[in-house]
């Protein structure tokens, strides 16, 4: 690992890791090397900047690793994608920067999230996997229940659906149709503009080739089973005004969940849950490495 000054105005060690593929896959790992650990897993066209709020409230107490997914951020387009690929890199990145047995609470956001039910039961989710938070996510029937057009389910807006999130066109430079576009799909009507503008810069960075890739692998998505495997306390959170994946997911996985810790929807809120709510989202994490990582170490046991 080195040591540089990282994009988020904090120290931040870099790594590059080797999924089960060959596939090259981008961590950065902020804080302490002895302090207690969470491992950010970004969503669909975003990367580990999606995550800067957290970053920069959880550095200076944890362990924050974060990674970019297979063909975003700074990781390179391997050009196979998949849920056992997701479930790889995971299992890569946690390998290369826990100790054996090491303990930590795993956070997904939409297909991280995803990343996590993909990962449930393999050996390397369970070494490390003290606690999940599941945000904006869902495990099956994405492009069916997006309400993304306002149309009627079935047949006809699932395929034009599916043919508006896997578009070949390249988005272009953000502009202020483009901002308002991705604010009605993703975003809560009341998001302040700049949380708008930061997330229209991360989603328009993401190369058009895993873009359309990876909208392929969401479509045929199918993650029940790992839900059920998902053998650790679990939080969800979801957003009211979620268009990409309506609360019904949300509500869906935690009544499968084998250790839920609950749901939470959050008014006024969309698909963005951790730029949109980042209080809420860092305070959850927060939440979880006390409870479950550091509880019965007898440290940080006075923090509630």
């Amino acid at each position: 690992m080195s040591r540089v000054a990282g994009g988020l105005g904090l120290d931040v060690r870099e790594l590059t890791v080797r999924s089960a593929d060959g596939a090259r896959i981008h961590v950065e790992v902020y804080g302490d090397e002895g302090a207690p650990a969470v491992v950010l897993s970004h969503g669909w066209t975003c990367s580990i900047a999606f995550w800067a709020a957290q970053i920069r409230e959880l550095a200076g107490e944890f362990r924050v690793i974060a990674y970019d997914q297979r063909g975003h951020g700074r990781s390179p387009d391997s050009g196979a994608y998949s849920t056992d690929g997701l479930a790889d890199d995971l299992e890569a990145v946690l390998a290369a920067t826990l100790a054996p047995g090491e303990k930590a609470v795993l956070a997904g956001h939409s297909m991280g999230g995803m990343t996590l039910m993909a990962a449930a039961g393999r050996p390397g989710f369970t070494e490390h996997a003290a606690a999940v938070l599941l945000c904006s996510t869902g495990s099956a029937r994405l492009v069916a229940e997006s309400l993304v057009l306002p149309l009627r389910a079935g047949g006809v807006r699932t395929r034009l659906t599916q043919a508006v999130l896997g578009a070949k066109a390249p988005l272009g430079p953000v502009t202020p149709l483009s901002r308002a576009v991705l604010k009605y799909a993703t975003m809560g009507r009341g998001t302040a503009r700049e949380r708008v503008a930061e997330c229209a810069r991360i989603v328009h960075a993401c190369p058009r080739a895993a873009r359309v890739g990876w909208s392929h692998v969401l479509a045929g998505l199918e993650l029940a089973a790992g839900v059920a495997a998902l053998d650790v306390p679990a939080a969800v959170v979801a957003g009211a005004d979620d268009r990409l994946t309506p609360p019904l997911h949300a509500r869906e996985i935690e009544a499968a969940l084998p250790h839920s810790l609950g749901l939470t929807v959050l008014a006024g809120v969309g698909h963005m849950t951790p730029v949109e709510a980042p209080e809420f989202v860092t305070g959850k994490l927060r939440e979880l490495v006390h409870s479950y990582v550091l509880a019965g170490t007898g440290v940080g046991e006075e923090v509630a």
